[in-house]
């Protein structure tokens, strides 16, 4: 009888530990990655790239060194011409999530393999198919190969600033939002869900809730870490963002792009989206739970806590279905006015306390 299975695209190597950042030469010195020159084009930001520079480039004698811009297209591209004009064997990362997304495109542009080598915390994007890079039009989502390897320095991403920290837990934690919508679809659309895919994001979303550490915990840290690289390869399993995008990335997408300059973090806006979303869908409990992680993490849970009126919040969920056509969640099944919106938060407000 034959066995079929079938090959998950995930990185070759994965290492999540403190200290990690010491041995990413030798990381970097697998053959599955590099040949036996090993040279690399490593990306990085000018902030803490440039210092992580100083402690790296004696031990990677083969490298040259690419300060990124920002989180552009156009950085992307600029990259991708400047690592064309060397010969590589790898394209690495060295940053936040935009040098990251920026690597990642100019690796897939150039055909190279990616190293990420995450410096914070902040999405789940950095182990993800997917490059989030800011356009003329806004801000575009670009279909990449997963990074060949991984690697997160605990010690290096305690040093970043807490509110990174923060919002990869907000990034996390909707993943159970983003699953029930992809499951509300089935049930109503037909749509078919991927259960490996769903079971690896509710997972880590649920190790993430659960967890009883904080932000300055190596434990915690750690679950975080590979929830959120968890996440990236169940994105790959199911060739969509479905397992980690559901109303709660739609009313993300809504803030970004009605009030681009006010705007809060990608995982402060998925985490108080989806607190709201499994409130209308009548879990009840675990929005009450959901908000209660989100408020001993320091997230903010209602959007007067992000500075955006209660008004601004209606129109955010009202305008969020059209951030994603085709998308089938929560808010696309109820199909509420912008007066029903309002008195579906005041009710939230009153369940939460606030």
């Amino acid at each position: 009888m034959p066995v079929l299975t079938r090959l998950i695209p995930s990185p070759v190597v994965v290492d999540i530990r403190p200290g990690a950042l010491n041995d990413l030469a030798g990381v970097l010195a697998d053959q599955r990655i590099c040949s036996s020159t090993g040279k690399l084009a490593i990306a990085i930001s000018g902030g803490s790239g440039a210092v992580l520079r100083e402690r790296l480039e004696p031990s990677l004698p083969n490298a040259e060194w690419f300060e990124v811009g920002g989180g552009t297209l156009d950085d992307a591209i600029k990259l991708a011409d400047a690592i064309k004009k060397g010969r590589y064997d790898a394209v690495v990362g060295l940053g936040g999530g935009k040098i990251i997304d920026c690597a990642k495109f100019a690796a897939a542009r150039v055909g190279l393999p990616l190293v990420a080598v995450a410096t914070n915390l902040s999405h789940d994007g950095l182990c993800s198919p997917v490059a989030t890079l800011d356009n003329d039009a806004g801000r575009g989502s670009y279909g990449v190969p997963n990074p060949i390897a991984v690697v997160i320095d605990l010690d290096v991403i305690r040093e970043a600033p807490v509110r990174f920290v923060r919002s990869g837990i907000g990034d996390a934690l909707s993943n159970i939002s983003a699953i029930a919508d992809w499951e509300l679809a089935a049930r109503e659309r037909g749509e078919d869900i991927d259960g490996l895919a769903a079971a690896m994001a509710r997972q880590a979303g649920e190790a993430v809730l659960r967890h009883p550490g904080g932000v300055g915990d190596d434990g915690f840290l750690q679950v975080l870490a590979e929830g959120l690289v968890l996440t990236g390869i169940a994105m790959s399993v199911s060739g969509d963002s479905r397992p980690a995008s559901g109303a709660c990335h739609e009313i993300n997408h809504a803030f970004d792009l009605l009030f681009p300059k006010r705007a809060a973090s990608h995982g402060e806006q998925c985490g108080l989206g989806a607190a709201f979303a499994m409130f209308l869908r009548g879990a009840r409990e675990e929005s009450l739970y959901m908000v209660e992680v989100l408020r001993r993490h320091g997230l903010p849970v209602t959007p007067e806590e992000i500075g955006f009126t209660v008004d601004e919040f209606v129109q955010v969920v009202e305008y969020a279905p059209q951030t994603r056509p085709g998308r089938y969640t929560i808010l696309e099944h109820l199909n509420l006015n912008s007066d029903q919106i309002k008195d579906a938060y005041a009710d939230y407000a009153k369940a939460i306390g606030s």
